[in-house]
């Protein structure tokens, strides 16, 4: 939070980049306000300008430069004059720009400058300051490339999304700005941008990287984060509602086992029920047994312990928290890289080719959060199944149907919706990251596929929070059904929340608009919003 605070300028509203302290956080945040603009300060000039002055010199004392006096990929071994250097360039973007489909989101392609511009800011990429201030500009002015979101290899970095940015920067291609879709000249020209010139590596410096997956993954690991607390309070008024034991979240006996996401999760879940009327205590349930007179082995209806489902929730959330964790610093460190090549390095006034553009860090998060994604969905489907199911749900009536059972259907209708997404989650929960084939005459003959990771755990987190989302509708129908006067105070609110967009059901009717609405509701982040403030609680992650 205090390099944040330091990378905003409180008095012009600025955020400062210097290629070092960009985070997540301040991307997403970045991302979806147009307003917030972006700047550098004179250290982090120097430093661009030092680089592109280095990689004169070197070219001037004769160094063979890869993509600079070499041809690029399968045409490494080709010299080029340096008289058609700037033609290279220019063929390199024109010929990469490959990617088909549907275009990535606006935000992800702000995101994607951003994290290239930061990237740029770190003073190895050589790029002319010149340059660099009109791609600037072009953040500023709100102008977002149209990136196809299929076909980037994910080893020379996002050649092909990447090179939309930069066939936009050259007045090419098509952007939107001002909500329409326009050819890259217009756009520039309307912003009053002059198109850039390429000079010596400056198309490697804006194609070659992996800003373009790394942008999906720092929107998508905040998403996650905000999911995961949210999920806390919805456990919580699963629990109330399901009428479970409250004491296996005692902090006191997660300590005992040292992961800090299990921990973290059982210390969330046991403030939260702090004030529950409607949890259960595992000594009521205890004496209720110690009053059963037998001599013979004899079932009961008050189990002492709940299923895995229930008590477990903190070893199986607290891997998820502890990968959250581990993704975001990965993330952060990529967001902060140099990871073009070559680099020019001024202070070693050294040319370093390197395989620094390689996506693999960032394929192989986006397949741990799609587990966690996966995971999340597999204890969802149980505890919706628990509602479902009367001989698990402590008296609740068979698919919360109260009136008119048999005549009405209840939710079961819901658990087929939530049961489907799952089998799909689970179909999709591949690891990408391996999925490697050689390319380019065997020359990028290993590659990460990180684009292709990052689109796909951002699927499954779309999918995920409809399954979510029903899950939270059983609980406020089950919760209303048991007295939900008797709820905590965080876990009142959520259901205060839910019963603005879906009443209680007593009759039979279509449930995809409530579920798309509470879907929407579960990504805003106002559960945990309105109950951090409301409570005071903190839910960390």
């Amino acid at each position: 939070m205090l390099k944040e605070l330091q990378q905003i300028d409180e008095q012009t509203g600025q955020i400062f980049i210097d290629g070092d302290s960009l985070t997540t956080s301040l991307v997403s945040k970045a991302a979806h306000d147009v307003d917030l603009k972006v700047a550098i300060d004179q250290k982090t000039a120097s430093q661009i300008e030092a680089s592109h002055q280095t990689l004169q010199q070197k070219i001037r004392e004769g160094s063979i430069i890869y993509g600079v006096n070499t041809g690029v990929g399968g045409f490494v071994n080709w010299l080029i004059p340096e008289n058609q250097s700037g033609k290279l360039q220019e063929n390199l973007i024109a010929a990469v720009a490959t990617n088909v489909s549907t275009y990535l989101d606006d935000t992800i392609s702000r995101a994607a400058i951003l994290i290239r511009l930061n990237s740029l800011a770190k003073g190895a990429s050589a790029i002319s300051l010149e340059n660099f201030n009109k791609l600037l500009k072009i953040y500023n002015a709100g102008i977002a490339p149209c990136i196809p979101s299929k076909g980037s290899l994910g080893a020379s970095g996002d050649l092909g999304p990447l090179a939309c940015i930069a066939l936009v920067a050259t007045g090419k291609w098509k952007a939107k700005y001002k909500g329409r879709i326009i050819s890259g000249k217009k756009a520039l020209a309307n912003a009053g941008i002059e198109p850039m010139k390429l000079g010596f590596k400056e198309g490697l410096s804006l194609v070659n990287g992996t800003s373009v997956m790394t942008a999906v993954a720092a929107l998508l690991v905040e998403k996650a984060i905000n999911l995961i607390k949210t999920y806390d309070i919805i456990s919580c008024l699963t629990f109330e509602a399901l009428k479970v034991k409250k004491k296996p979240f005692n902090p006191i006996v997660h300590k005992k086992k040292p992961h800090r996401g299990q921990l973290q999760t059982a210390k969330n879940i046991w403030s939260l029920l702090e004030d529950s009327q409607m949890v259960v205590s595992e000594a009521a349930v205890e004496k209720q047994l110690q009053a059963i007179s037998t001599t013979t082995p004899v079932a009961t209806n008050s189990p002492i312990e709940d299923a895995y489902s229930i008590r477990c929730t903190p070893h199986i959330i607290g891997p998820i928290r502890d990968t959250l964790k581990w993704s975001q610093s990965i993330i952060t460190d990529e967001i902060n890289s140099s990871n073009d090549n070559p680099l020019i390095i001024p202070e070693e006034n050294e040319i370093f080719h390197n395989g620094h553009f390689h996506g693999q860090y960032i394929a192989m998060a986006m397949d741990y959060l799609s587990i966690c994604f996966t995971t999340l969905s597999n204890l969802s489907d149980r505890r919706i199944d628990r509602f479902m199911d009367h001989n698990h749900s402590n008296g609740l009536p068979p698919f919360l149907c109260k009136e008119s059972p048999g005549l009405r259907l209840g939710l079961m209708g819901g658990q087929f919706m939530a049961t489907s997404i799952t089998a799909e989650n689970r179909s999709l929960c591949n690891p990408v990251s391996i999925q490697t084939l050689p390319s380019t005459g065997d020359f990028q003959d290993i590659v990460s596929m990180g684009l292709i990771a990052a689109r796909r755990a951002e699927e499954i987190y779309e999918n995920t929070t409809y399954i979510l989302s029903f899950e939270l509708l059983c609980a406020a129908q089950a919760a209303e059904m048991r007295n939900a006067e008797l709820l905590s105070t965080p876990t009142e609110i959520l259901f205060s929340q839910v019963r603005k967009m879906v009443p209680y059901l007593s009759k039979d009717v279509c449930l995809t608009n409530y579920l798309e609405k509470l879907a929407k509701f579960l990504k805003s982040g106002n559960a945990v919003k309105e109950v951090e403030k409301t409570t005071g609680k903190t839910l960390e992650l």
